[in-house]
């Protein structure tokens, strides 16, 4: 890259070094980006910067030496911070780098839910955030080694006009990483699709603490079709054309394969740790409340999946 695609790479920062981040890290270090991989986690950082990240997926295995750092440890302005922390952690993320970010810098969130754009550009103004969608697998098996098998893409768009060329510098930039990447005025479309997709297996899947499998029931598919036609309601009332067929599609694709996949709101109850209902659930919920569209079912779930963490003391 030359010229501005070369200053919007100068000195790229992901935010968060568990499965997602550390993978797309490895790849864009191995196409010659300069990344950092920031974290809170001393532990972790220590072991990546004296081990590397040993990545394993479809084009074989290999060590990929890293950089790793607290936040509060850098000093020069990024170029590019792309978010991959929980939703949960955006605005405390955002915090922590804030004095990493100059009139230059740029961002964008591939992050599960609503709202992490938004929360972005608080700190780095809308001009310069950009949000998409991504499928690209990663698992991280402690301390630094992590595995992706299989395809995936990567969606993604401005939130502003004036942030259209960045876009799709990123594009250039992860397509040049090996990564099926589209810049896509329709992104928020493809947002709000997986919101839907994760706001129905999720949420049920946490409260029963079943795998998606449990969720092939009468009664299960009763709960999981409502809250996609609820998320369908609030998006069509928003004007995102979501694809309530596309959908469905996809969650009786993973009822169907992913029978025994426990979904990350499960993971989190399981551990104790928060979740992310007001990133998914509760943001179809809000969403809805804002612009008079009822979700009756979707705003069961947020109160019983609240009620599991506070019962827990999460």
């Amino acid at each position: 890259m030359g010229g501005k695609d070369a200053d919007l790479v100068r000195n790229v920062l992901v935010l968060g070094a568990g499965a997602m981040g550390c993978y797309f890290a490895a790849r864009l270090i191995e196409a010659g980006t300069s990344v950092t991989l920031v974290d809170v986690d001393k532990a972790r950082i220590d072991t990546l910067n004296a081990a590397g990240l040993t990545v394993i997926d479809d084009r074989g295995t290999r060590n990929v030496p890293v950089k790793a750092s607290t936040a509060d440890a850098l000093r020069d302005v990024a170029s590019m911070v792309i978010v991959f922390t929980k939703g949960i952690h955006t605005a405390t993320a955002m915090q922590q780098i804030a004095h990493l970010v100059g009139p230059e810098t740029f961002a964008l969130t591939l992050q599960n839910g609503l709202g992490n754009a938004e929360t972005i550009a608080a700190t780095i103004g809308r001009d310069h955030v950009m949000f998409g969608v991504t499928d690209v697998p990663a698992d991280l098996v402690p301390p630094a080694e992590v595995h992706s098998h299989g395809k995936g893409k990567i969606t993604l768009w401005s939130m502003e006009e004036a942030g259209t060329p960045q876009a799709h510098m990123l594009e250039a930039l992860f397509e040049a990483a090996g990564m099926s990447t589209r810049a896509d005025p329709s992104t928020q479309v493809a947002v709000w699709e997986k919101v839907a997709f994760n706001a129905a297996l999720n949420a049920p899947s946490a409260i029963l603490e079943c795998p998606v499998g449990g969720l092939d029931s009468v009664a299960g598919r009763a709960i999981v079709e409502a809250v996609v036609e609820e998320t369908v309601a609030v998006a069509h009332a928003n004007k995102v054309a979501v694809d309530p067929t596309r959908i469905m599609a996809r969650v009786n694709h993973a009822l169907a394969t992913h029978r025994e996949h426990k979904p990350s709101m499960l993971q989190d109850i399981l551990a104790g740790r928060a979740t992310e209902i007001d990133l998914i659930n509760g943001a179809v919920m809000a969403a809805g409340e804002a612009i008079g569209v009822s979700t009756p079912v979707t705003t069961t779930l947020v109160h019983l999946v609240r009620a599991k963490e506070q019962f827990a003391r999460i």
